[in-house]
């Protein structure tokens, strides 16, 4: 079963990732680990995607498509693959489709976990973190137990970070919403694309993707 997990920051996409891979026994793999583990293994892609990254620069589309093309062919891929964070773009999905024809493959479906906008902006918004020790809460589902006081340290200064700020969220969430939109309206051609209600329970959500597969 050859799967490609879309959804929005904050949409549950990990949560979900975790699941399937294990319900499925397919491979989760996401940019994120393919370009940890082609650096660790020096690879040359993996050593030219490290320039990019420690000079803070976005990895050109070429090297992602060859790291990821190096990933799906490796042995525990050949039956199937739970895709995370890759395609990002139309060139990317394009890419992905001739690299997977090459080995008489394609993808069976496109899970596609829809959360609305203003829920998105309250799940990611919602964090804040203890000055003292760096203890994680949110404001809706996870709250000290005692008002204003760190449950790990007792410490009573927290802070938000940047990443976390309605404005710098917002901007994340439209630069995304521009490139899923296109993704969906690309693999919605291909008569592949899932909508999964993304708003109920993690359980729930995770029936409704056990149902589809």
């Amino acid at each position: 079963m050859n799967l490609f997990l879309l959804g929005l920051p904050g949409a549950g996409k990990g949560t979900q990732a975790t699941r399937i891979a294990k319900e499925y026994n397919i491979p989760h793999i996401s940019t994120g680990d393919m370009f940890r583990e082609a650096m660790k293994n020096e690879t040359q892609l993996g050593l030219e995607a490290k320039k990019y990254m420690d000079s803070g620069e976005l990895v050109p589309d070429e090297v992602t498509i060859g790291i990821v093309r190096d990933r799906l062919n490796e042995e525990d891929a050949k039956e199937g693959f739970l895709l995370d964070g890759f395609p990002r773009t139309l060139a990317q999905a394009e890419a992905l489709d001739q690299m997977l024809s090459e080995s008489n493959r394609s993808l069976d479906h496109v899970l596609y976990i829809n959360v609305d906008k203003s829920i998105l902006m309250e799940r990611l918004t919602g964090r804040f973190i203890c000055s003292t020790c760096g203890a994680s809460y949110h404001k809706i589902n996870k709250l000290p137990e005692q008002e204003g006081v760190c449950d790990v340290c007792g410490g009573t200064e927290f802070y938000q970070r940047d990443d976390d700020k309605p404005e710098t969220v917002e901007n994340r969430i439209k630069v995304n919403e521009d490139q899923t939109n296109e993704l969906v309206q690309f693999y919605n051609g291909k008569g592949i694309v899932e909508i999964i209600d993304g708003q109920q329970d993690p359980s729930d959500v995770f029936e409704e993707i056990k149902n589809i597969l």
